[in-house]
């Protein structure tokens, strides 16, 4: 069959890596895709010129190219209902239509929908002007967070340290606009402490099958310091989440939230992300995504046994339950290598060396990556490549990782040298 993945990130190379591997495809193509996309599987695979908010240029592909399955991957297409304009042209889509995906694209939206159905998750106020929030917030009596309710790229969550650094993030949510229209509704959020971790579902929209925990490592800076991002590293499985609390967290948030969506006519297909904190008063939803995460699916879909393509499949057409969803054994770590001055202001351009050395063992996803008009890969993004290495340990799986790092170079590289630094130690 004739697949098209939507994205050019890290994530989208990965899913279509691990799709490239299924006996039922046919030809791939990915829209927009990355230098590193279309090489997946030379003479099957090519990137397509389209941006992932064209729907009706997507839809008039599907139909030309004979698409049976297109698969979204970022989350703003999702919440912006490509799934439904795709439905409509009778493509079939992994990936949830408008009304499902407000559980990501509205934080505010998500945090009412779990109050409902009694997902655990910690204190919380809405607003939308600035005095109000202010009043609210020097009337709390506990650490807070300040969020952008909308979609901000996995940036619009500040952590103020006290009570003059949240004002200013509320003013620089609400009032100066730093995250957009994301900002337009903003939540002040309880701060829990406790480890974190992501738990991600494939579902039909009636069942679930829950993959192995992941945590991914948000801030730039080593040590969990400096600006949150998009996301720094990731590593799978992590064992700070024992295999009963998945069970638990599977039945208790992630099946409950596929049948609460349901039940308000909002049925979700494709694959549900709990962002969970695992605190000392037991385990809280921070948010919901729903999408693959990035940089976690760097990590997890090494580890997949299973046909991602027939999983895909399954989905869509209601019979995942009927599918036996397997998992190696061992470990993938993920390590970003981000562009200079990011999350901030970057440069673009910049020659990527060391490609070609990278270990056999060791695959360096692509995600701001680009051909330059010499043929060679050159930087587009802030986050550049996901360099993910697998294991029978975690600590093998982040040698491999950091070995592969070690072959690459550009001007300006940043990455994070502790990834999974805490499960390292207790491999």
């Amino acid at each position: 069959m004739n697949v098209l993945i939507v994205g050019s990130g890290g994530r989208e190379h990965a899913l279509a890596w691990k799709i490239a591997q299924s006996p039922q495809l046919g030809q791939l193509y990915i829209a927009p895709g990355n230098a590193g996309t279309a090489a997946v599987l030379p003479g099957q695979s090519e990137n397509v010129e389209l941006r992932a908010d064209d729907g009706a240029g997507l839809a008039a592909f599907c139909r030309e190219e004979a698409i049976r399955l297109a698969i979204i991957g970022p989350e703003a297409p999702l919440a912006a209902g490509l799934t439904n304009v795709l439905q409509a042209e009778g493509v079939v889509v992994f990936g949830p239509g408008e009304k499902a995906a407000r559980i990501e694209a509205s934080k505010a939206y998500a945090k009412a929908f779990m109050l409902r159905h009694g997902i655990p998750t910690g204190r919380f106020a809405v607003f939308s002007e600035f005095e109000p929030a202010l009043a609210h917030l020097q009337d709390t009596d506990y650490e807070v967070v300040i969020k952008a309710s909308g979609l901000a790229a996995g940036k619009g969550v500040l952590l103020p340290e006290d009570a003059k650094q949240a004002e200013a993030a509320l003013r620089d949510v609400i009032v100066e606009r730093k995250f957009g229209a994301a900002g337009n509704e903003i939540l002040i959020e309880e701060r829990l402490e406790g480890e974190e971790v992501s738990l991600l579902a494939f579902t039909d929209g009636e069942s679930v099958s829950v993959m192995p925990p992941a945590q991914d490592h948000k801030r730039l800076l080593d040590g969990d310091r400096g600006p949150n991002t998009g996301g720094m590293g990731a590593y799978a499985p992590a064992q700070i989440c024992t295999a009963e609390q998945v069970r638990e967290l599977g039945a208790d948030v992630l099946q409950r939230a596929v049948d609460g969506l349901r039940d308000e006519g909002a049925p979700f297909v494709g694959v549900l992300y709990a962002g969970i904190i695992l605190a000392a008063d037991g385990p809280h939803v921070l948010e919901f995504n729903c999408r693959f995460g990035d940089p976690e699916t760097q990590a997890l879909i090494p580890l997949l046994q299973s046909d991602l393509l027939e999983i895909c499949m399954a989905c869509t057409q209601g019979r995942l339950a009927d599918n036996d969803v397997r998992w190696r054994d061992g470990a993938a770590a993920c390590v970003v290598l981000a562009s200079e001055g990011y999350p901030g202001e970057y440069q673009k351009g910049r020659v990527i060396h060391g490609l070609e050395d990278v270990p056999t063992d060791v695959v360096a996803f692509h995600a701001g990556t680009d051909i330059g008009k010499d043929g060679r890969v050159v930087t587009a993004g802030g986050r550049v490549l996901g360099v993910t290495g697998q294991g029978s340990t975690d600590r093998d799986a982040l040698a491999k990782a950091y070995e592969g790092v070690r072959a690459i170079c550009f001007e300006g590289v940043q990455c994070r040298a502790d990834i999974g630094i805490r499960e390292k130690a207790d491999a």
